[in-house]
């Protein structure tokens, strides 16, 4: 029997976000109902949009601020499950103070933990939108010996450059940090509370999410950041590309893959309790730009053709082929969706 069967009703926090939408999208398409929970009357206007369809099973609840006591008190009432999605993402302020990261990671997390626990006795489950960023090392990937990076690791790094440099800590390490103390937050509120919560937590953790975008955007820069870059480095036929960035490399997942995963944690009872990372493999910049300019109609930057391919590390997502059944999509089956939808809107 599933955790979570399709005729139960799942709170989706930050359900406008570029993940979540994806998320919204297959649990109406599977036949659950959604409370999906945005900040404002306009996102929820646009949820209703998108998916009129399934107006009768969609609901929109409005919580403004995720670090108010009691803020999802309301939103948690007769919910069997939630994905806890809503987190700030990396802005291009090089200056904010790690707390703008990290209050509403940690307080909208435990917050939400909390009102499940006092409110919604009916969920059995909470899957929580993690990263990549809670599980690597800054200085390994950086170190000439290739790591493979498994559910056991996490970041304790970003957490202690923080405490250390503050606001001059780069935007990287706030973003990390905050992802690693909000997981952490989550995983011992649930141990502390086992014998008075309803529901068990399991943990994602995706690295670069790419792919097609279900967001109402109107040019390329509103992209989220994952996807910002990605047009930046790959489509923009303008960029200025450097043989650093070119040869740098990362991991990457397909949105929709990383959506479905979310769907197969609410699902799968054996998922309960565990950590999952959301992969599908390494890449450097050069190899997307070299697949790009083999099926693109469009001009690209060719950057450095054949350049080597250096991975520095990757994470083991065998567990989430096997306990979750993700299999993943191809680089070109992502980028022809990417393409697609770019040569649509005539970036």
């Amino acid at each position: 029997m599933p955790a979570i069967p399709t005729e139960s009703k799942v709170l989706v926090t930050g359900a406008n976000g570029y993940i979540a939408l994806w998320v919204v999208h297959l649990l109406l398409k599977k036949g659950y109902s959604v409370r999906a929970q945005v900040r404002t009357l306009d996102k929820g206007d646009y949820l209703r949009k998108l998916f009129s369809q399934h107006e009768a099973k969609l609901e929109i609840v409005i919580v403004d601020d995720i670090t108010k006591e009691g803020a999802f008190d309301e939103a948690v009432r007769g919910i069997d499950a939630i994905a806890h999605m809503a987190s700030p993402l990396p802005q291009d302020d090089p200056d904010l103070e790690p707390d703008v990261y990290i209050i509403p990671a940690v307080k909208g997390t435990v917050g939400l933990l909390d009102s499940a626990k006092k409110q919604g006795k009916s969920a059995k489950r909470v899957v929580y939108t993690s990263s990549g960023a809670a599980v690597l090392s800054p200085t390994l990937i950086d170190a000439d010996e290739f790591i493979v990076y498994s559910p056991d690791d996490w970041n304790t790094e970003s957490t202690e450059i923080v405490k250390k440099e503050g606001k001059k800590a780069s935007t990287n390490d706030k973003y990390r940090a905050s992802k690693t103390l909000a997981e952490r937050a989550a995983w011992d509120f649930v141990a502390t509370f086992r014998s008075d919560i309803t529901f068990d937590l399991v943990a994602l953790h995706p690295p670069l999410v790419l792919g097609p975008s279900l967001q109402d955007i109107q040019t390329p820069d509103a992209f989220t950041s994952s996807m910002k870059t990605f047009y930046n480095i790959v489509l923009n036929p303008n960029s200025q590309l450097k043989e650093s960035t070119l040869c740098s490399s990362s991991c990457w997942v397909d949105v929709r893959d990383i959506a479905e995963a979310h769907v197969q944690a609410l699902e799968r009872s054996e998922a309960g309790g565990q950590r999952f990372i959301v992969n599908a493999g390494a890449f450097t910049w050069q190899e997307w730009l070299d697949l790009a300019n083999s099926i693109a109609k469009r001009p690209l930057q060719k950057g450095i053709p054949g350049l080597e391919r250096n991975y520095k590390f990757d994470y083991d997502a065998e567990k989430t082929t096997r306990v979750l059944g993700i299999e993943f999509k191809s680089k070109e089956e992502t980028l022809r969706d990417i393409l697609e939808e770019v040569e649509k809107k005539d970036w």
